[in-house]
């Protein structure tokens, strides 16, 4: 069984004592690539230089709306010119992680809009995909990609919506992340909305070192969790772990252009 895991954090200091011997078991277990989300722009050079040292993992760089008080105005150009300069680069494979998150009261929403909206013009100028964080912010963020109508899509990170919201990112062409959050007895009303979704719509993530499964309460995640993730998540859409994991896979490598 091969996997992908479509969002990770591996270049965190969570994992500096054991890097190398993580990556191993994931390679064991058939977690062949992982994508490394950048968040704020001093990571940038740490994560580029950790997808470069190792095999089957894939960068992307992005300024994340919970650090939007160390953002300055001149890491969007800092971000362009990580863009140009890469371009084409079999190592870079989306602008992320950025978005909207109305969860956390004192994020200024108006910031917030103007980041997320210049990060979206980016990816339609390097025409990449875009791995986005939503918290509790669904309908404006459906309502911007519905003008922006970026031609490569992306991924709704740890989508947590409604069955409708689903289905209008799916129509804009998105993929729908799916992680630990699902694998939890109480997150019920999100267990009907997965059971729905179809094949072609979803990808598997862990967001390691955070969102741990039920199965790891407690713990750093680790994209080593992801094929029992897969096994959670294959349950309640009633098919195989198998057959979750062809379809993911194939959908991140479409995404990915792999």
């Amino acid at each position: 069984m091969q996997l992908i895991d479509t969002h990770t954090h591996l270049d965190f200091p969570d994992f500096d004592a054991d890097r190398d011997a993580l990556l191993a078991r994931c390679h064991a277990l058939g977690v062949e690539r992982l994508v490394v989300l950048g968040v704020f722009e001093d990571n940038w050079q740490r994560l580029w230089q950790l997808t470069e040292q190792h095999a089957g993992l894939y960068a992307a760089f992005g300024l994340h709306p919970v650090y939007l008080e160390q953002h300055q105005p001149a890491h969007l150009g800092a971000l362009r010119d990580w863009l140009q300069r890469l371009a084409g680069h079999p190592k870079l494979c989306a602008i992320g992680e950025f978005g909207l998150d109305y969860y956390l009261a004192d994020l200024d929403r108006t910031r917030q809009q103007a980041l997320f909206e210049a990060q979206l013009a980016l990816a339609a100028e390097f025409n990449l995909p875009v791995l986005l964080h939503v918290r509790r912010a669904h309908a404006p963020t459906i309502a911007t990609l519905k003008r922006f109508r970026l031609p490569r899509a992306g991924v709704i990170h740890a989508f947590a919506g409604s069955a409708e919201e689903a289905k209008e990112y799916l129509k804009l062409g998105f993929k729908l992340g799916l992680g630990g959050a699902a694998t939890w007895p109480q997150a019920q009303r999100l267990h009907k909305v997965v059971a729905g979704l179809p094949l072609d719509g979803v990808v598997l993530e862990t967001d390691a070192p955070d969102m741990a499964p039920a199965m790891y309460p407690q713990q750093r995640n680790s994209p080593e969790y992801l094929p029992s993730i897969c096994a959670a998540l294959a349950e309640l859409m009633q098919i195989s772990p198998e057959q979750l994991a062809a379809a993911s896979t194939a959908n991140a490598r479409t995404l990915f252009g792999w």
